[in-house]
């Protein structure tokens, strides 16, 4: 690609969001139609499956965002037809796979490859949370964003003419024209000579995107909008809902100086927000500051249980040097498996704080998320682990997951409590959730907290992991009749 005179470069961004982009080779006489380009911010991760990952070969350039569940069985295949190269990512697996298609069935026979054909195999066989784009040695440039939908492409088409694609809505700020997403199971070839571009269906029947609940409540930018919706708003509408439920609990704790609100470091502002004004309203007098910090940026989400829980003890600190004798609302989007919750725990008891009480800006997770955040199996959640130490005759109240009752979620957020050391623990109820997602809740998966998965192998892959679970601990089947 380099040979045909494709710039190569790196981005930067800086402290106030601008972007630097270094060049490394450029030809002076290349006036490209099409161009592939990759900005990794400083909140993003290094290179784990979930995070947006680019990676070039001889052939293509790639860029993906989102996660290929079954990975491994497509690893395997590859091995098998002779792959010298053992894929270790999902970006480079995903590009592997391309450029076997393109050589078993096109290059080898002296045709230009049939992309559509390409894809459209592409999208029968995997099973995950795929947006992809692709750009061939000639220039030629393929979005893909495969027929769950989970994970949204968005695509603009500037007053001046440009066509532009990018994961989140934010990446088209300053910029003037027309927003649209690319339709789940689909492709959008662009021609390098003429810019011009053409929507593929890759099936006859039609696939309704449904987004992963996650871009909502964690992954997205807070200042990117999906249909009209920003996530910013959302956010803090969640936490004005966490708001009332937490003020009814705090309020019976005498207090010689108000609580500390105080978000997780990233991703927890909004929420914070959102709670605190809601605080406000029911009358508890509270001050907003954030007493967490980071050290670096990378996610602790991903990785092996030792190496993940060596880098959050090394992640996190207190920030705010006045937490001694005070209580600590810390309010968060999510509680997954519980081990960052409890070190933030451990730090501001350390730090002389009176209580910590943990708001969390969703139901709890009850199922293994498939579609890019690095949890694999049920037993990893917070909420697996707090089942297994209920009584057997308590548990079964638990297993109704999003259906189950009031007195059963408050079971389950007081065991998490007292496994992390925190005074309380909040969790959005589902209901509540549902309420703030009224007028968009059929373009939203919702499987983190139903069990109920949005693809036919996720669903296969749910019931086995829930069969194996149950069958380690005894529940009163009588009492499942809920669930």
């Amino acid at each position: 690609m380099q040979e045909r005179g494709i710039r190569c470069g790196r981005a930067f961004q800086s402290n106030d969001n601008s972007v630097r982009i270094d060049c490394i080779e450029q030809e002076p006489r290349l006036r490209p139609h099409v161009a592939i380009a990759q900005i990794r911010s400083r909140s993003c991760g290094t290179g784990g499956d979930g995070d947006v990952q680019s990676i070039p070969s001889r052939h293509f350039a790639i860029s993906l965002d989102g996660a290929l569940v079954n990975a491994r069985e497509l690893r395997s295949e590859l091995r098998a037809q002779g792959q010298l190269i053992a894929p270790n990512t999902d970006t480079e697996l995903l590009l592997r796979w391309i450029e076997r298609s393109c050589e078993q069935e096109y290059w080898r026979h002296g045709l230009p490859a049939d992309y559509e054909a390409i894809f459209r195999e592409l999208d029968d066989r995997i099973d995950g949370a795929i947006t992809a784009l692709l750009l061939d040695k000639n220039g030629d440039l393929v979005a893909y964003r495969n027929r769950s939908g989970l994970r949204p492409l968005e695509t603009m088409r500037t007053n001046d003419g440009l066509l532009l694609f990018a994961s989140e809505t934010c990446a088209f700020a300053g910029l003037e024209g027309k927003i649209q997403q690319l339709s789940a199971g689909s492709i959008q070839r662009v021609d390098a000579k003429t810019g011009g571009s053409v929507d593929h269906p890759l099936n006859s029947r039609g696939c309704k995107a449904k987004l992963c609940a996650y871009e909502t409540l964690y992954l997205g930018s807070p200042n990117t909008s999906v249909e009209g919706h920003s996530h910013r708003q959302t956010r803090y509408n969640i936490g004005l809902a966490l708001g009332r439920i937490v003020a009814e609990r705090v309020q019976a704790e005498p207090f010689l100086m108000p609580p500390i609100v105080s978000s997780m470091p990233n991703t927890g502002g909004p929420y914070a927000d959102g709670l605190f004004d809601s605080l406000a309203e029911q009358g508890v007098l509270a001050e907003r500051r954030d007493a967490v910090a980071t050290q670096f940026p990378e996610r602790t989400l991903l990785g092996k249980p030792r190496a993940r829980q060596s880098r959050i003890a090394q992640k996190y600190r207190v920030s705010e040097p006045a937490v001694a004798k005070r209580t600590i609302i810390v309010v968060d989007e999510a509680l997954i498996r519980g081990d960052t919750s409890q070190a933030v725990t451990t730090m501001l008891l350390a730090a002389g704080a009176k209580a910590v009480h943990w708001a969390i800006g969703s139901p709890p997770i009850v199922a293994p998320n498939y579609y890019g955040m690095g949890i694999d199996t049920l037993d990893e959640l917070a909420f697996w682990q707090a089942l297994k130490r209920l009584p057997p005759e308590l548990r079964a109240q638990c297993l109704s997951f999003h259906r189950m009752d009031p007195p059963a979620l408050r079971l389950i957020e007081s065991n998490i409590a007292t496994a992390i050391q925190a005074a309380t623990i909040t969790y959005l109820p589902f209901r509540a959730l549902v309420s703030i997602l009224a007028n968009r809740l059929e373009g939203i998966d919702l499987s983190p907290f139903t069990l109920e998965m949005p693809t036919p192998a996720g669903r296969q892959r749910a019931a086995r992991n829930l069969a194996a679970l149950l069958a380690a601990f005894p529940v009163n089947p009588r009492l499942r009749s809920g669930s």
